[in-house]
């Protein structure tokens, strides 16, 4: 069986992008899900198929995600992107 055929039909896709003011009621849903506030600042989001799933203030390095979904990975591309900005 090749590779190819051991992967799932439909891989979640992953977007990571800044905060929008549209975002409020999804960060907040969000930061109540993991017991905590929406990070102040400018905001990084990661979007897994269409919902978010995590968001990571750079400046700060606070984050919130989804602890009901598997986003270790997706906290780590985020905090990653943010040190990319920060960087440069």
């Amino acid at each position: 069986m090749s590779l190819a055929h051991s992967l799932p039909h439909s891989l979640p896709t992953l977007l990571i992008r800044p905060a929008r003011s549209s975002d409020g009621a999804a960060l907040h849903r969000l930061a109540e899900l993991d017991s905590a506030r929406v990070p102040g600042g400018a905001l990084l989001v990661a979007e897994t198929d269409g919902a978010l799933v995590a968001a990571h203030a750079p400046d700060t390095g606070a984050t919130i995600a989804d602890p009901f979904r598997h986003t270790a990975a997706v906290v780590e591309v985020l905090h990653l992107r943010g040190a990319l900005l920060r960087a440069s």
